[in-house]
């Protein structure tokens, strides 16, 4: 039997053609006591009338309004909880700096734990309030910090995946914020994961832990193999930057005469569960290799217009077959919002295809067929985000996860089509216009008192 009926219209991508989205109006989506969408009828089923009017007789119907669309919650690969202070700040100094004058020292204040528990009570209830339903995030070298956070997301209801993170190589960690050595560092990872595992065994919505090496530069040889034994081991995710920025791409090359993406690969922490951020910097054969690894990029395309040093070639990714998804990249990223990420990944997308030096004649001035549309920008914050974690949500059907947000659209004049419906939508949506989120069925956002 049903827990939950909502009526409403909803936007879902088409399951057959990631750029092509479904709209279907006036439907009623049936969720079940697992939170999961037990079935979607339209006006023309034969069991429409009886189900509504038995949710309703129940007390247990959701009718929305004409102005108020249904969309998948968003899933975000890519965040730094600890860095949620800082958002919006310094994102003109080069990477390198960026970290050792702003971010290594404010992840390290996190020892004080009355600040990680306001700053994460404060993150995870704004990620919520912007429509993300699932967030990958790293957390601090330090547990205690990692654990909080962890309760935070169940206590609010977000999904997370959380990894403790891992620096170990004295050359490039500072001596104040790192692991003492490769041991501490797999047994505090270790220590973490059997956390989590006593978190969720009286939770519906679980935390799952995540092999973090930060990247290449913050991490030993010798530490990256063994946190590869670890991910394998325990059959456990990995998320770890690739890439990212002329900097940490020339550090790899010139430490060890060879880019990230084959270092990883020789640790075995490249396979169909490992999330990597930016890969800004990578080659074709690079990309090759993720694809035969099934591993997933987070596209963060705001924070790569600062820290990434080119654009990140989606469309040619997608035509390769490449697993990729979105990320907000907080607080390199200077917004929580994957609705103004979304928006960046089809503007940086027409920069790379058009070019941006005016010396040059347009014909060679970019690079052609780069440019993404919405549809499919709108893919790799819910489908594409659901592939990368192995996770049946991201879309509106049946069997999947009811993982929503109620959107409010401000006017529909001069809209002819339902993709001019979701365009409108994703560019003008704002934090309030996001009315209610749930997850796996569960109302964890409601600002409309539903």
């Amino acid at each position: 039997m049903f827990n939950l009926v909502i009526q409403g219209s909803y936007f879902t991508i088409n399951p057959n053609d990631y750029q092509k989205i479904n709209f279907i109006q006036n439907a009623l989506i049936v969720i079940d006591h697992s939170g999961k969408i037990d079935r979607i009828l339209q006006p023309n089923d034969k069991d429409y009338s009886l189900i509504k009017q038995q949710a309703k007789n129940k007390d247990l119907l959701i009718t929305l309004n004409n102005d108020q669309f249904i969309l998948p919650g968003f899933i975000d690969l890519h965040i730094h909880a600890a860095q949620w202070p800082q958002i919006g700040t310094a994102l003109d100094r080069p990477l390198q700096q960026w970290l050792n004058d702003y971010t290594f020292p404010l992840e390290a204040s996190f020892s004080d734990l009355d600040l990680a528990k306001n700053t994460y009570q404060d993150l995870v209830h704004t990620l919520l309030s912007y429509g993300t339903t699932t967030a990958v995030m790293f957390g601090t070298v330090n547990n205690e910090p990692n654990q909080i956070l962890a309760k935070q997301c169940i206590q609010q209801g977000l999904r997370a995946f959380i990894g403790k993170v891992v620096m170990d190589n004295p050359d490039q960690c500072p001596q104040y914020y790192r692991d003492e050595n490769i041991s501490t560092a797999i047994n505090q990872t270790k220590q973490f994961i059997e956390f989590t595992d006593e978190l969720n065994s009286n939770n519906a919505i679980k935390i799952t832990p995540v092999i973090t090496p930060r990247f290449i530069p913050s991490c030993t040889i010798e530490c990256l193999k063994v946190l590869g034994d670890l991910a394998s081991k325990n059959n456990l995710p990995i998320q770890t930057h690739l890439s990212e920025s002329n900097w940490e791409n020339d550090y790899a090359l010139s430490t060890y005469n060879q880019p990230d993406t084959h270092i990883l690969q020789a640790a075995n922490l490249l396979n169909d569960r490992t999330i990597l951020a930016h890969a800004t910097q990578l080659k074709s054969s690079d990309y090759n290799i993720l694809k035969d690894k099934h591993s997933s990029i987070a596209h963060c395309p705001i924070s790569n217009i600062y820290f990434g040093n080119a654009v990140l070639p989606v469309k040619k990714l997608l035509n390769n077959g490449n697993q990729v998804g979105l990320g907000t990249d907080i607080s390199g990223g200077y917004s929580p919002s994957l609705y103004r990420n979304l928006q960046q990944a089809v503007m940086s997308s027409r920069l790379l295809n058009d070019g941006v030096n005016n010396e040059i004649c347009a014909a060679k001035r970019g690079v052609p067929n780069s440019q993404i549309t919405m549809n499919e920008a709108f893919y790799l914050a819910t489908a594409g985000g659901a592939k990368a974690l192995k996770l049946p949500t991201g879309q509106i059907k049946p069997g999947y996860l009811a993982d929503l947000q109620v959107v409010k659209l401000h006017t529909s004049a001069m809209l002819k089509s339902a993709n001019d419906y979701l365009e409108r939508l994703i560019y003008q949506t704002e934090q309030n216009d996001i009315q209610a989120v749930f997850v796996q069925g569960q109302l964890v956002v409601n600002k409309i008192n539903l």
